[in-house]
């Protein structure tokens, strides 16, 4: 299992991380799981609500200390904070060990196959990057906590993780409990499209996560082909948003899309 030191412990005494090259403000160190602490710390928090520039200040942490930012919140009715989140660290598994279209063709062959009268279709074909990847994720999380935002209490975090797909894993996520007891295998997705599709994991709440996107696709065909892995990924996505066909959503939430939001019921 090729994993990252935690550097995350090295904060209790260096609050700002500067023996890590970094410069943190006011944050706590988080350690609550469904079972009861963890035996070291799961992620570090800021104390106030992010702001834009926010991420982008903090993206060096990932690669000075292997920590990578995310932000952490609510949405409507759900709980904003990490730690009443149910995090369950035992039940994720390391995403280097699933394979990406093993996982989809699984999780199709148990929710769309029937649904659509249609076999897996195998994996779109990669998009083409027209902006850096990080940096417009910065641009998504700006965005996410401008006036507007989708989250609840939004706050910048750092979680011990080697890329940011991982990010779910390595805090021992459960937002997709109803679909998969293992969030490892959702990871190993996501480090697929982070690999196809210049994504990055911008943003969690207790049932949702937001990714930006750097090489969308142009064409409905495309567009299609990504939807198709979509609904294996978040059948609710489909299923529970009042989209009539694969096709719709893709034309809506897909084609040229430059974040995808996923929620699990």
């Amino acid at each position: 299992m090729a994993t990252l030191p935690n550097q995350l412990p090295t904060l209790a005494a260096d609050p700002a991380g500067r023996s890590l090259g970094l410069d943190l403000p006011p944050g706590a160190l988080l350690d609550t799981t469904v079972e009861g602490p963890w035996d070291e710390p799961l992620l570090w928090r800021a104390d106030a609500p992010a702001a834009p520039g926010d991420w982008l200040r903090l993206a060096s942490a990932r690669r000075t200390a292997g920590l990578c930012p995310v932000l952490v919140g609510g949405r409507t009715g759900s709980e904003p904070h990490p730690d009443k989140w149910e995090l369950d660290p035992d039940l994720a598994s390391y995403p280097g060990d699933h394979d990406a279209e093993e996982v989809l063709a699984e999780l199709w062959e148990g929710t769309a196959a029937e649904a659509l009268d249609a076999d897996w279709p195998g994996l779109a074909p990669a998009g083409v990057l027209d902006v850096d990847p990080d940096m417009w994720a910065a641009e998504v999380t700006d965005a996410l906590v401008g006036g507007a935002s989708l989250l609840k209490e939004p706050r910048l975090a750092l979680v011990p993780a080697r890329r940011s797909a991982d990010v779910p894993a390595a805090i021992g996520w459960c937002g997709p409990v109803n679909l998969t007891d293992d969030v490892a295998e959702l990871c190993a997705v996501l480090r697929s499209w982070e690999d196809r599709f210049g994504v990055r994991v911008v943003a969690l709440t207790f049932d949702q996560l937001i990714v930006s996107v750097a090489a969308p696709p142009g064409t409905l065909s495309e567009a299609e082909a990504i939807a198709a892995e979509h609904y294996a990924f978040c059948p609710d996505n489909i299923t529970q948003s009042g989209h009539a066909s694969l096709r719709a959503y893709a034309e809506r939430e897909v084609l040229g899309a430059r974040s995808w939001t996923f929620w699990w019921d």
